[in-house]
């Protein structure tokens, strides 16, 4: 069976995002989110920079170039990239990390809820019941003690960095048509500068090389290489669909953290994991034609 090359790129851009939580959460030892949400967007902006200079010295491809008219969207995309990694590494700082990659999954709910109520798409029935699945699942990962119903603070931040980054995503998938390399160049330079603003501004930059230059080298790989095979797939696919498949990165995300951290998560996180397998199959099989 033929799979669509664009699938791929959707799936292949969450394998390497989901590389980015459990290494931030070593980083978070030694820099603060702030700065390491700089860092990782310019470390993607300038990488694919570089990649952007080689590609066309090799060859002239032919884009939609970019004129004022996307000037708005471009605005909103890098402020919601400002607040949305700054979100997700303060509530990773005081949360699990296996329990923060599953989490992400709730990218997911909000991008095809913006996708319908913004920007009109249309919405599958199976993709509706994947997103309150996802939903009930990310509920029960807010909670630290669930016995308790002891509310996760880390949590509420998780949440608010997938809404930013579900209206971002949509954003993005208006500027689809145009150049994914120089969209995810534009993305890193100018959400990492004004981050790197803020950290500036907050006192809350380290001058540890080496933390320095892992970051960088995560942003090219994690941010970078993925954003541009996740625009690339958004192409083909539109956002809603896009982010189904993009589900697969909370799955590797979580196994990583436990491989790495080695530390069991409370009986929730099983629930919630199974939970949002069923949505996440169930999303990657809706069909634009279902009602």
């Amino acid at each position: 069976m033929k799979v669509n090359k664009y699938i791929l790129y959707a799936i292949l851009a969450a394998i390497l995002y989901a590389i980015s939580t459990p290494v931030a959460k070593l980083l978070l030892d030694t820099l603060s989110p702030v700065f390491i949400a700089a860092l990782l967007y310019l470390g993607a902006g300038i990488g694919m920079g570089f990649v952007w200079i080689i590609r066309n010295k090799l060859g002239n491809p032919t884009y939609e170039p970019l004129t004022q008219k996307e000037l708005p969207t471009i605005i909103g995309m890098i402020v919601l990239d400002v607040l949305a990694p700054i979100f997700l590494l303060v509530g990773l700082k005081s949360s699990h990390p296996e329990n923060v990659a599953l989490l992400n999954n709730f990218e997911i709910v909000a991008t095809s809820l913006f996708a319908a109520f913004l920007f009109k798409e249309a919405i599958p029935k199976k993709l509706r019941i994947a997103i309150i699945l996802v939903t009930v699942a990310s509920f029960l990962l807010s909670f630290e003690d669930v016995n308790a119903f002891k509310f996760s603070f880390g949590s509420i931040f998780v949440v608010l960095a997938a809404i930013a980054w579900g209206l971002e995503n949509n954003l993005t998938r208006r500027l689809s048509f145009n150049d994914p390399l120089m969209v995810v160049v534009i993305k890193g330079i100018c959400s990492g500068t004004v981050s790197l603003i803020i950290a500036f501004l907050l006192k809350q930059t380290t001058f540890d090389l080496e933390a320095i230059l892992w970051t960088l080298l995560l942003g090219f790989v994690a941010y970078g290489l993925s954003i541009f095979f996740y625009v690339t797939a958004q192409r083909e696919l539109g956002a809603a669909k896009t982010s189904t498949f993009y589900a697969v990165a909370p799955f590797v995300g979580a196994i990583l953290s436990l491989v790495i951290f080695l530390e069991l998560p409370e009986f929730n996180f099983y629930i919630a994991l199974v939970l949002m397998a069923i949505g996440s199959y169930m999303a990657t099989k809706t069909k634009k034609n279902d009602s």
